[in-house]
């Protein structure tokens, strides 16, 4: 399927679906309208809402500050899980020791997380990216240690014969190994600091796109709490479409669906 046909049928996706909205909100049906406005607004207003704070310039500040806190926590944890996850995989002795520990801090719940990074970082940006660090650095760190971990030993017995040094291996072998795993993390890494971010915002804060929802929330301005996930949504996107473009440079020799380079 080409691009321009799968593009085409992702955008009839959401056509059918905020139209499906509109109308189940405002149209009775058998006399009862099945999503009240009330509960579930419209797409009407939740764009009239989205073009009210661009257009006043509102938004622009706590998209900037949401926008900052996200990519922080979305490279200090991707980084963090990369370079512990080579770390780990490389030495099974150290990956045996902190196992439990590992596991253990991972079934932490992130939002207990959130009121301690608030009392230890203030309720600054850095509560909300340590919270988003959280959130990404196991997703990467665990993929990346499985990519390695399944790196082909028929491929790694060939590079010793060949006389690789660990250095070559690591660079032509590990790493391609596990970059594909690599970024199959991030892509769910990206959705996690965003959510990281928002959540240290919703549960305090005086600014970003949490903050905003919160506010909405808070005077039953439904409108407004959809407008903030939408605007999000769109942010989301954006930045994994960001990650895909790096992804595509990175693993250019792998081959396509069709077995094509």
């Amino acid at each position: 399927m080409s691009r321009p046909t799968l593009f085409a049928l992702q955008v009839l996706v959401a056509v059918v679906c905020i139209v499906l909205w509109q109308v189940l909100s405002t149209v009775p049906v058998f006399g009862k309208i099945l999503l009240p406005p009330f509960f579930f607004s419209n797409p009407l207003d939740v764009f009239s809402q989205i073009v009210k704070w661009f257009a006043s310039g509102v938004i622009w500040k706590h998209l900037a500050i949401t926008l900052t806190e996200s990519i922080l926590a979305f490279v200090i944890g991707s980084l963090g899980g990369v370079l512990i996850g080579f770390w780990f995989a490389r030495q099974p002795l150290v990956a045996a020791v902190f196992d439990p520990y590992v596991k253990m801090v991972n079934a932490l719940p992130r939002v207990v997380l959130a009121p301690i990074f608030a009392l230890w970082l203030g309720l600054g940006i850095w509560s909300k990216v340590a919270l988003g660090v959280t959130l990404v650095f196991f997703i990467v760190f665990f993929n990346v240690y499985q990519g390695v971990k399944e790196v082909s030993r028929t491929v790694l017995d060939n590079g010793r014969m060949l006389g690789m040094s660990e250095r070559q291996l690591m660079r032509h072998v590990y790493w391609p190994s596990a970059l594909s795993w690599m970024f199959s993390s991030l892509h769910t890494s990206v959705g996690f600091a965003v959510v990281g971010a928002v959540v240290g915002e919703y549960l305090g804060s005086a600014a970003g796109l949490g903050y905003l929802i919160q506010q909405a929330e808070g005077v039953f301005d439904v409108a407004g709490v959809f407008a903030g996930m939408f605007v999000l949504s769109a942010f989301v996107i954006l930045i994994d479409y960001g990650v895909t473009l790096v992804e595509r440079r990175l693993l250019v020799w792998r081959p396509t669906v069709d077995g094509r380079g």
